[in-house]
């Protein structure tokens, strides 16, 4: 699997509304490949070990503060020596006057030059949170993505055990779809897992014995949604009449995806069953875990059974 993403210049100044002063080359061929972002005032001071000149570079108040100290003869050589590791992009931000002689150093060391109205702390979170998706690790998983009750609940099971006639229902009883047949999974951090669907088949559903539908044409706008953050798993199955299934939720089961840990269900599947709404009950009662209540444990206390309750499924503040 590729490991390695980029974004691309002209991305980035469209979705922050950057003003472009100097691009050595169309911002379509300039590509950012790196999360972090740098503000230099260490290499303003002279310091250059460690430097990555791929990162985006922003140059604020301090920076500018820094600089206005010297004389403008040290001024422009300690940005010249900054300028020769020829940075990928550097933006200077509040919409300050670019110090003398940026421009010419710019075009000199082939440096994409962008200025914002933004202040510094603004920009600087903002980039980031934009790389950290962009840039995240991915995989394609087969399956579909809705959103039910703000939770976005992952359907995974076999080809034909019903996923996106599941989903169809869930639409038809207002909730939203993101993904049908392939899910992109972005690990955009530690603990959350955001998917999407592959732009050529958004909104796209392929229904057995129908075809292909439109989704957002038959149901209208409000019915899909690009992105949705993965807070649940349900895979589904053929019902196994020799197969335990949990009756009672008091463990938490989990599933790994890119190497964070997501709760997971197992449903199955037959005749009768209307898995729209076990997955609408599915995904209150997630949310109700996340908050901390668990119906399972409070009905083995009330019988008196607390210590049967694995202290896994117990929280610290569940019973106060």
């Amino acid at each position: 699997m590729n490991t390695h993403y980029s974004v691309k210049l002209s991305q980035i100044i469209h979705t922050h509304n950057l003003n472009a002063i100097h691009l050595p080359r169309d911002a379509q061929e300039i590509e950012i490949s790196t999360t972090e972002v740098n503000r230099p005032g260490l290499q303003l001071g002279g310091f250059f070990e460690y430097f990555d000149n791929q990162r985006i570079q922003i140059i604020g108040k301090s920076e500018d503060a820094f600089l206005e100290q010297f004389s403008s003869e040290e001024r422009f050589q300690r940005m010249e020596r900054f300028f020769k590791q020829h940075p990928v992009v550097v933006i200077v931000t509040r919409g300050m006057d670019l110090p003398a002689g940026m421009i010419k150093l710019a075009q000199e060391n082939e440096t994409a030059l962008l200025t914002t109205d933004l202040g510094t702390s603004e920009i600087v979170a903002a980039l980031i949170a934009t790389l950290n998706v962009e840039l995240a690790p991915r995989i394609t998983r087969h399956g579909v993505l809705v959103e039910v009750y703000g939770e976005g609940i992952l359907l995974l099971g076999e080809s034909g055990v019903g996923k996106s006639e599941t989903a169809m229902e869930l639409v038809k009883r207002g909730h939203r779809l993101i993904a049908d047949d392939a899910v992109e999974i972005r690990r955009v951090s530690a603990k959350t897992l955001v998917g999407t669907s592959p732009e050529n088949i958004r909104h796209f559903m392929e229904l057995r014995g129908i075809g292909i539908i439109n989704v957002r044409r038959i149901f209208g706008i409000g019915a899909v949604k690009v992105t949705e953050q993965i807070d649940m798993i349900i895979n589904m199955e053929q019902w196994d009449s020799q197969k335990v299934y949990d009756r009672m939720g008091l463990e938490n089961e989990y599933t790994e995806i890119l190497g964070n840990k997501i709760p997971s269900l197992t449903i199955p599947v037959k005749p009768g069953r209307n898995l729209a709404i076990i997955i609408e009950v599915a995904a209150m009662n997630n949310r109700q875990k996340e908050m901390g209540y668990n119906a399972a444990q409070e009905l083995l206390m009330r019988l008196g059974m607390g210590d049967d309750i694995p202290p896994s499924a117990v929280k610290q503040d569940d019973w106060t």
